[in-house]
C-alpha cells in the first residue's frame, strides 16, 4: 500500500511536469556568463518556446545558431520587435543600454522582464512605467531575484505584524573594475531592504573609502544599517541580513539559511537566563545543505531566479502569477540609488 502511494506521487508529479505547455513565443536579448549560468537553465527546464536569441556579434551568432537548435539568432532587434509570434521578450545585457532596450521592448507593445538594473534612475524608471501603460504591455518585470528567494519570501511572512527594533545588514565583494558597483551589485541589498521594511530614507552614511560605505536607513516601523563593500574577496563574498524584533532575532545567510532565535523571557524586569542559564533555542526556518540534487536544492531555486522566470511567462501567458518585481514596486530602491549617486564619493 506505501509503495502504491509513493509511485502515484511519483507519477502526479511527471505528469504535473509533462502537463506545463506553454503557448506563447519568446525572445532573449543577450548572452553573457549571467544569462547562461542562471537564465537560459531556467528556460530549458520549463521547455519555454525560445524563438530569437539576440546578440550583437555576427560571429557570436552563427555560434548561437550551431549550438542552440531551433532557435534563430540575430543582431537586429527589429526581427523581434516586428514579430508578431513573439509574446515576451527577456533582457540581460550591458545594463548601460538596459534603458534604451526596455524602451524599445514596451513601446512594441510586447510583455518586458529585464535584468537590474532596469534604468539609471527613477526618472527613467517613470518613463518606462508610463510606456508600459500607453503600450498596453501585459508584463513589465525587474530582475531582482533575490524577492523570490523562498528563504526571503519565509522571513517576509514572519515579519509581518511583529514589532521591529533593528537590522543589520552586510554585503562585501571583491573588487568590480568591469561596472558600477552601486548599479549593477549594491542594488540587491538596498532592494531588499526596501523590499522587508519598505520605503525608507538615508539618515546618514560612512564613506570609509572608495570602495566600501555604511547607511543608515529609517523605514516606517524599523531602523537599520547596511555596510556596501567591494574591497573584499569574490571567494568568500557573502551578503548577511539580521532583524532584530520584540520576540527574537532572525537571521539571513545569503539565501541559503534562515534561522530564528527566541528572545528569553523577562520578569519584573530580572532577565530570566541570567537566573536559568541555558542555551539558546535555534529555528531552522529555511535550510539548504545541498545534499539532494533536486531542483529546489539547486542555487537557482534557492536564490530566485527560478521563480522569477517562472512567474514572468505564467504573467504572459495570463496564467496565476504573484509578481513581485512590477516596474512600479522597484521606486523606492532606486529613488534611495539616485540619492546614493547624487553625493557619492565611493564606488
Amino acid at each position: 500500500m506505501i509503495q502504491q502511494l509513493i509511485n502515484r506521487y511519483k507519477r502526479m508529479r511527471t505528469e504535473r511536469y509533462l502537463n506545463e505547455i506553454h503557448s506563447c513565443q519568446y525572445a532573449f536579448i543577450g548572452m553573457g556568463q549571467h544569462s547562461l549560468t542562471n537564465l537560459y537553465p531556467v528556460l530549458h527546464y520549463l521547455q519555454v518556446p525560445l524563438k530569437y536569441i539576440c546578440v550583437t556579434s555576427e560571429r557570436k551568432s552563427r555560434l548561437i545558431e550551431r549550438k542552440f537548435k531551433g532557435i534563430r539568432a540575430t543582431t537586429s532587434l527589429d526581427d523581434i520587435l516586428n514579430d508578431q509570434d513573439v509574446k515576451g521578450v527577456l533582457v540581460a545585457a550591458s545594463p548601460n543600454v538596459h534603458f534604451t532596450l526596455a524602451s524599445r521592448v514596451l513601446q512594441s507593445g510586447k510583455s518586458l522582464f529585464i535584468e537590474k538594473p532596469p534604468c539609471q534612475s527613477v526618472a527613467q524608471l517613470r518613463e518606462l512605467i508610463a510606456m508600459q501603460q500607453s503600450s498596453g504591455s501585459r508584463v513589465a518585470m525587474v530582475g531582482l531575484q533575490q524577492r523570490y528567494a523562498p528563504a526571503v519570501q519565509i522571513l517576509k511572512k514572519r515579519l509581518k505584524g511583529q514589532r521591529l527594533l533593528n537590522y543589520d545588514l552586510h554585503y562585501l565583494t571583491g573588487a568590480y573594475p568591469e561596472g558600477d558597483a552601486l548599479l549593477d551589485l549594491y542594488i540587491h541589498p538596498i532592494d531588499l531592504a526596501t523590499w522587508l521594511f519598505g520605503k525608507a530614507e538615508i539618515v546618514s552614511y560612512l564613506e570609509i573609502d572608495q570602495q566600501s560605505c555604511i547607511l543608515m536607513l529609517r523605514h516606517q516601523h524599523i531602523i537599520g544599517t547596511i555596510e556596501l563593500s567591494t574591497c573584499h574577496s569574490w571567494q568568500d563574498a557573502h551578503q548577511s541580513l539580521t532583524v532584530h524584533t520584540s520576540s527574537g532575532t532572525y537571521h539571513l545567510n545569503q539565501c541559503n539559511e534562515l534561522s530564528f532565535v527566541p528572545k528569553q523571557p523577562v520578569i519584573a524586569g530580572i532577565p530570566t537566563e541570567k537566573l536559568l542559564p541555558r542555551r539558546p533555542t535555534v529555528e531552522y526556518l529555511y535550510r539548504h545543505d545541498g545534499f539532494s540534487p533536486t531542483l529546489a536544492g539547486s542555487t537557482i531555486y534557492t536564490q530566485g531566479f527560478f521563480q522569477e522566470i517562472t512567474t514572468f511567462i505564467n504573467a504572459v501567458e495570463g496564467k496565476r502569477a504573484n509578481i513581485l518585481t512590477d516596474l512600479q514596486f522597484i521606486e523606492p530602491t532606486l529613488q534611495l540609488i539616485d540619492e546614493l549617486m547624487a553625493n557619492r564619493q565611493f564606488g
